[in-house]
This record gives C-alpha cells, sequence and structure tokens, in this order.
C-alpha cells in the first residue's frame, strides 16, 4: 500500500513523504500540495526531487545519513524549495525505517508547513522555566543596550548575554559592509575551550547560512553543519535589519554537540534583534550628531581664532595710515623729504591692508564657488622671473639666499592655468618662505614629468612640479595635516610676531586645484625648513637636455 492510499489526514498529518540514504522520495503525500500547484508533478517519485527539493541539500542529507545511523528519531526545521523558485519551511520528524532484517535505509518524514506568524510564536511544550529564562534574558539585555550609546559596548553585552544565557558554545555579531567581501567579526563571547574566531582567516562571505540569514527576516536555523576549522555543529542566525546596509548578523554558534534550536530560541532570538537594531540607530544617530557638534565647536573655534587675529592684522596697517596721515595734517613734517617718508610709509601700509583684504575676499569667492578662471598657455620661464623681479629684493632685505633653479629643456616649458592666480600661488608660498626663514635661503625649483594629468575635462601630456623650499621655523609632524585648513593657524603663540591672515597656503591649494593640481608641504618637524610643493599641467612635453645635448 502506497503512502497516497493512506489516509494521513485522519492521523493529522499535513505531510509525509519516504526517502533513501540519497534523499531520493520513495513516495510523497502533503495535504497542500495541490494549493501550490505541485500535485501532478508530485505523484511521481522520479520527478518529486526536481519540483521539490531542500535549499540545503548537503544538510538535509547529512540529517538522514544521521538518523538512519543512530536509528532514533529527530525534530528538526528545513527550508523547501519548488522548481517555481517557491520556498516552503517545515518542522520535520525524521524517524528511521526498520526493517525485519538488516541495517535501515529509508525515513520517514512527517511535517508540517510553518506560517510567518507560527515561525516565532512560542512552542506549547516549552517548559514554563524556560519562557521566563527567555523573557528575562531579553529584560536583561534591553537594560543593558539602552544604557548605552557606544556601539562596541552594545555589541558587546548583546553577545555575552545571549551566549551565557542560551549555553552556545559562541556568540558573534557580525557585520556587513558593502565594499569588502568580508563580514567583520564586530564582538564575540566564547567558552574558553574552543577560543576566538579572529585567529582564523574565514570568508564569512561565502558561508551559505549567513548569505541566507542577511536576506531573510526571520532566524535561521542549521541544527547539523558540515565540519570546519570553527568546529560549528549547529547555528543559529538573525540579521538585525534585511536587506538594510547598516545590518549586522547575530550568530549563535554550538561546537559541542548537534542542537535542535527550539521556536522559543528562534524567537527570543528575533525579540533581541528588533532591540539591538533600535539600539544601533539610535546609537549611530548619536555619533552623527556628537560629530557634527564637534565640527561645528571646531569650526566656530577656528573662526573666531581667526577673526581675532585677523582683526589685529587688520588694524595694524589701517593704524599705520591713520597715524602717518595724522602727521602730515598736523605738519609734523620738518621737510620735503620727512613728508615723502611718511606718505611712502602710509602707502606701503595701505598696500598691506588690500593684500590681507584681498586674502579674505579670495578665500570667501571661492568657498562660495564664484571664483571663474580663464586658462592660457604660460611660460615657465616669464613665470619665475616675475617672481624674482617681485621677491628678489624683500629676501636680500633679510640677509636671505634667494635661488631659482629652471629645469634642463631645451625648448620652453608651457604650463596650462591662469597667469594671475599662479603667480598669487608663487608669490604666498615664497611670502611664507622668506616670512618664517630669519636664516640661509629660499630655494625655487621645477621638474618636468611625463605623467598624464587631467584639467577640466582634457588630457595633458604631463605636468611640472614646482618646488618652494626654505630653512626656516619648520611645522611639527602632527600638525601639518592641517596646513590647508581654513583659518588655521600652526601656533597663535609662535607665529604671533609674523604678518599675514594665516590663509595663504588654504587659497593657493584651493587655486592649485581648481587649475588641476595638488599641492603638498612637508617639513621634518620645528626648526627644520619646510617645502611646498605643486603641480601643473603641461600643454605639451618639452626637449629635455642631456649630455650630449
Amino acid at each position: 500500500m502506497s503512502l497516497s492510499e493512506i489516509e494521513w489526514q485522519h492521523l493529522g498529518a499535513e505531510l509525509v513523504f519516504t526517502q533513501d540514504l540519497a534523499g531520493n522520495y520513495l513516495s510523497f503525500w502533503w495535504a497542500k500540495a495541490e494549493e501550490h500547484g505541485l500535485d501532478s508533478d508530485l505523484q511521481n517519485p522520479h520527478l518529486t526531487n526536481k519540483v521539490f527539493a531542500p535549499v540545503d541539500s548537503l544538510a538535509y542529507l547529512e540529517k538522514i545519513r544521521r538518523v538512519i545511523k543512530r536509528r532514533l528519531p529527530e525534530q528538526c526545521s528545513c527550508l523547501f524549495q519548488s522548481s517555481g523558485g517557491t520556498s516552503y519551511y517545515f518542522e520535520l520528524i525524521i524517524s528511521p525505517i526498520l526493517p525485519i532484517k538488516g541495517e535501515p535505509q529509508t525515513v520517514l518524514v512527517i511535517g508540517h508547513l510553518l506560517e510567518e506568524a507560527e515561525m516565532f510564536s512560542f512552542a506549547e511544550h516549552e517548559a514554563p522555566a524556560a519562557i521566563y529564562s527567555y523573557q528575562k534574558l531579553l529584560s536583561q539585555v534591553v537594560h543593558q543596550i539602552r544604557r548605552s550609546l557606544d556601539l562596541a559596548t552594545i555589541y558587546q553585552q548583546t553577545v555575552n548575554n545571549i551566549g551565557s544565557t542560551f549555553a552556545a558554545s559562541r556568540c558573534l555579531i557580525l557585520a556587513h559592509h558593502d565594499n569588502i567581501t568580508r563580514l567583520s567579526v564586530e564582538a564575540e563571547y566564547y567558552r574558553a575551550e574552543y577560543g576566538s574566531t579572529t585567529k582564523y582567516q574565514i570568508d564569512w562571505h561565502n558561508e551559505v547560512h549567513l548569505q541566507q540569514a542577511l536576506k531573510s527576516s526571520y532566524p535561521l536555523a542549521a541544527d547539523f553543519i558540515e565540519p570546519n576549522v570553527l568546529q560549528c555543529k549547529s547555528m543559529l542566525v538573525m540579521s538585525t535589519n534585511c536587506n538594510s546596509e547598516n545590518n549586522v548578523l547575530i550568530c549563535l554558534q554550538q561546537c559541542d554537540r548537534y542542537r535542535h534550536w527550539t521556536t522559543a530560541e528562534m524567537e527570543m532570538l528575533r525579540e533581541i534583534a528588533e532591540q539591538v537594531e533600535a539600539a544601533i540607530s539610535l546609537a549611530q544617530l548619536y555619533r552623527e550628531v556628537e560629530q557634527a557638534s564637534i565640527q561645528a565647536e571646531e569650526a566656530n573655534r577656528l573662526k573666531s581664532d581667526f577673526l581675532a587675529n585677523t582683526s589685529h592684522e587688520l588694524r595694524t596697517p589701517l593704524n599705520g595710515i591713520i597715524g602717518f596721515l595724522k602727521l602730515l595734517l598736523e605738519g609734523m613734517a620738518d621737510n620735503a623729504e620727512e613728508q615723502r617718508e611718511f606718505i611712502e610709509e602710509a602707502y606701503k601700509s595701505s598696500i598691506h591692508l588690500l593684500n590681507l583684504i584681498n586674502d579674505i575676499l579670495d578665500i570667501a569667492k571661492i568657498e562660495a564657488g564664484k571664483m571663474e578662471l580663464e586658462f592660457t598657455e604660460i611660460e615657465l620661464d616669464e613665470l619665475f622671473h616675475n617672481v624674482d623681479n617681485l621677491i628678489h629684493t624683500q629676501a636680500e632685505q633679510k640677509g636671505l639666499n634667494f635661488q631659482l633653479k629652471y629645469p634642463a629643456t631645451l625648448t620652453p616649458v608651457m604650463l596650462y592655468g591662469n597667469y594671475q592666480r599662479l603667480l598669487q600661488v608663487m608669490l604666498n608660498l615664497v611670502g611664507n618662505g622668506i616670512k618664517f626663514t630669519q636664516e640661509g635661503g629660499i630655494i625655487i625649483s621645477a621638474e618636468v614629468s611625463n605623467k598624464k594629468m587631467e584639467c577640466q575635462g582634457i588630457e595633458f601630456p604631463g605636468m611640472v612640479k614646482i618646488s618652494v623650499a626654505d630653512t626656516g621655523i619648520g611645522v611639527s609632524l602632527e600638525k601639518q595635516n592641517k596646513l590647508f585648513d581654513n583659518f588655521y593657524q600652526v601656533d597663535g603663540s609662535r607665529t604671533k610676531s609674523y604678518a599675514g591672515t594665516g590663509l595663504g597656503l588654504a587659497i593657493s591649494q584651493k587655486l592649485v586645484e581648481a587649475m588641476g593640481g595638488t599641492i603638498s608641504f612637508y617639513s621634518m618637524g620645528e626648526g627644520l625648513g619646510s617645502t611646498v610643493t605643486f603641480t601643473v599641467p603641461l600643454t605639451h612635453l618639452p626637449v629635455i637636455k642631456t649630455a650630449q645635448s
């Protein structure tokens, strides 16, 4: 008599089938098969394997072999899939069919299709003490994670509480990152005899159970897992926020035995995951608010420092202008020569004031995105020559050596950029070098490179790296990364004797980047001088001078 001829429905069974050691169906009956359009296909055992099979076939076959070998029934949950791609989650009892003689070769499987609500309901047979324990755990975990807004603390407290109460060998929180192929272990609880997972190089991304859990809104239980380096035999895993970019997995591992995860345990893990998800969202929001607050405070501090320094710098030349003009108006000049001297000093102060104001206007215009540049061909020799004319005397007055080193080429070096802004960058950098150097000197050099460079969507065949090196006061290593920040000055007490707003490097960086280049600052430390380099596109590669040229 076949299974289909037995009135299983009178016994209350919903799904019944028999299989051999290889998992081939020998007979099959499912009360709801017709509802899912599978009835005609399931009548033929040869077709059943193709149209209705467990998703994790290897783990399922191992259950069958274990039941037959032990000659003992097992209860488990299993995810099946039809040939049409529909998934069905069953609660199963697998029993060996004991023959009159010899060893068993087949199993009888009786099952029940679980609806989503049933997957998370407490099993009626769960002991009240166990249910109370899980409820106590939930209250404890929720209490712990709500006391902290630090993600690392939340993660660690979660795994500690879950791992110990569930009596698991390990409990892990794994984070999924889109930009890497691995799941990172954010926190772990483990019993001493099994050790930490961090000493193993495991590609979690290739773990079937974890992949399924990442896309699932309910806990995934694996009662039997193939032997592995982590010694994990059974696993229960739950995603905190299915299909979200910020989801993490809570993963329980059992290493000392094969474990059947009960519906109560699955429900409890789901509820904990919901609470952890809420805690993560709150902690991330707090971190973002805190970071924004820190950035706002830093910006306000820098602007306050800038305004304090700038107001002093603006008042100094303005007071000079007013003072010398007042002397002239009051007739304090004894002769025409002294009168001319007062006028020259007032003029110098006015030029200095104009430069300060121009710096402030430039940085404001750049920040507002209203800096418009016209690009043309510029000859490097002309640029260097004009810098020399404007700066050389200033360096000589401080007793500093001033050198220009041209690249060794047979043809002119033609740059692509805005001449006025390139000159402004050069004067800013060289002016800083002279300002912060008391002895030694400044060297300006240029190096031609055939490394391609892009500007305004145009690719250029090469570039020039221009360097301005000085033997001045230098900058400590830990402060160099902030030199290009707006409103940042290295040390007010150390630089207060030097005039200027401190915006030169910030302006230079934005101008160089607007022309397609990059700018960098190098210093070995305080008192060891500094070098600033920036790149400019070449319209064409010049002919390089060789030893034979």
